[in-house]
Parts: structure tokens; sequence; C-alpha cells
């Protein structure tokens, strides 16, 4: 079993690692935005929606390393017990003196970049369970080149992670990423890639099949998971479109905090829920489950036929 979210260190974020403890998790993923430390101190732990709003004077920001601390104490019944996996998110970025970024990020979590033929432990990849798994920033030519090495008899899976929603009908960071899915996403198309973590929005949103958005049977299932916990709160308002609420790539969604279990069941089906913190005491609760199917003879790829 799979988790993915972000987190923070709140209220909000205990119910939810005290939930997904219970649900007995194999791996860990966090897609991002761990500690918010770097906004944590100047705003009194109430949060804003950027540094430099409130201080637009600010040379760089602030981080508050205790907050590093507090949060890996927070983390350690998990982490000590469970493999954890990270990506990058903004407020990692944590800008110093003399142009230094994401130090506390770099130095805090090992993860297997050399392994993965990566310089940089912003982008890696490795594999789990029949998964294969793709922990993204924004670099096309290593991920061309790892996605060319998956042998799909071994991991039928293909999973990408990135902080960054390419897809999101939230008013939040809508569309804020599309130079990113222009250049990247025919990539994962291409690869059949099966499905596409994100984070960044504070709130739960999955996506049907989609790709360029339009509707593709072929396509990945995007998922937003960005709703572990924050003192950012949840987001509500969705943006705005044409003769519709909601578009029809947008599958559900629901301003919540929570975190999802991924069961990978067989080579071609797998289960994802997700679990809304205020339903952590009903037993068998959920606010969104689904079984996703692989169709590998229906979708098989231009690049790669070993599936």
């Amino acid at each position: 079993m799979w988790v993915s979210w972000v987190t923070g260190l709140t209220s909000n974020t205990t119910t939810t690692v005290d939930h997904l403890m219970e649900n007995d998790p194999s791996l860990v993923i966090i897609v991002g935005d761990m500690t918010y430390a770097n906004q944590y101190r100047t705003t009194g732990g109430k949060g804003v929606s950027c540094f430099s709003c409130s201080f637009p004077d600010a040379p760089i920001r602030e981080t508050y390393q205790p907050r590093w601390d507090a949060w890996g104490r927070f983390m350690e019944p998990l982490t000590s017990k469970v493999p954890t996996m990270v990506i990058e998110g903004n407020h990692e970025i944590e800008p110093q003196a003399s142009g230094i970024t994401f130090k506390s990020y770099s130095e805090r979590f090992a993860v297997p970049s050399s392994e993965s033929g990566s310089n940089s432990n912003f982008y890696y990849s490795f594999d789990v369970g029949g998964v294969h798994f793709v922990m993204l920033g924004a670099q096309y030519a290593w991920l061309k080149e790892d996605l060319s090495k998956v042998d799909r008899t071994v991991t039928p899976w293909l999973v990408a992670t990135m902080h960054l929603p390419w897809y999101n009908s939230y008013s939040s960071h809508y569309q804020e990423f599309e130079c990113m899915r222009q250049e990247m996403e025919e990539l994962l198309y291409q690869h059949r890639v099966d499905l596409v973590f994100a984070g960044h929005v504070h709130a739960y949103e999955r996506m049907n099949r989609i790709y360029n958005y339009t509707l593709d049977p072929c396509g990945p299932v995007y998922i937003t998971i960005g709703d572990g916990g924050n003192i950012e709160k949840v987001d509500v308002d969705f943006a705005s479109f044409a003769g519709t609420k909601q578009p029809d790539w947008s599958a559900f969604r629901e301003s919540s905090f929570g975190h999802g279990m991924l069961e990978v069941m067989n080579s071609t089906h797998a289960l994802w829920t997700w679990h809304r913190n205020q339903d952590v005491y009903k037993n068998n609760s959920y606010g969104d489950q689904i079984y996703i199917v692989r169709q590998p003879n229906v979708c098989t790829s231009p690049t790669i036929s070993r599936y």
C-alpha cells in the first residue's frame, strides 16, 4: 500500500498521520511542502499565501530550522517504521544568503538519485512492489532516459510524482504549470504512465484519464493530494469554466484534508482510496474510491512494447 500527501505540522496533520498509520502503509510518498518552516515564524504560525505578500521588502525568505526538527520528531513514529520517499516543493526552496536554496531538504533526506542515473536528489526513480516510481522536478533528458529503461514485465505499473499539478480545477494555482505540462506531458503519455500524483493545491481532486486536456482512455489518472494538513488552510474556491461548474476531465474534487492509499492488486488492477480526516473514527469510511485498470493490450506504447 502507498500513501501520497502534503503535510505541514498542524492539528490537521496529526489527524492525517494517525489515520494513515491505522491503515498500515508499506511505503509513504510525500509530494513536497513538508514543514512550512520558510514562513512559520514571521506569520506566528497562522500562515499566509506567500511570505513576500506580507513582507514585500524582505530580501530573502526566513527559514525557521527548529520547525524542521519538530517535524522530524513528530513524524518519527511513522518514518522509523515505514520507508518514506519525498520530492521537493516550493516551501523547501528556503532562499538563504549567497544564493543557497533547498539546504534543509538536501541535508535531511537520502534518496536513490545516483542509483537511478540522476545527479540530483531533486529527481530520481525507484522500483517497489511491481511499480516504477519517477519522482519529478523538471528534467526532461533524465526522465526520457529513465522511462526508456522501464521493463513493464518486471514493473507493470508506472507512477509519476511531482509537487506541481498539471491538471487542477481549483482557482489556486490553476494552469500555473502549463509550461512544464506542455514540455513533458507527451513523454509520460508515450510511455503509458498509469498514475500521476501531485500536491501544491491544498485540497483533493481526481481526474479522469486525460491527455492534453482531452479525455483519453490511455492517458494517466492525475490525482492532486495536497491535503495532508498545513498552516495555509484548505483551498475551497474553484476556477471558472465556460458553461459548466466542473470540467469533464475532473472526476471528483473536495475541499477537505486527508490522505490517499494505493493498493496494487496485480499487474492490471489497483485500488485507490482517499480518506477524509473527518472520517477517521468511522469504520470503512472514505471520501473517494476507484479501481484503476490498466489495458496494456489496448494502450500499447509507440516507444515501448515490453508490456
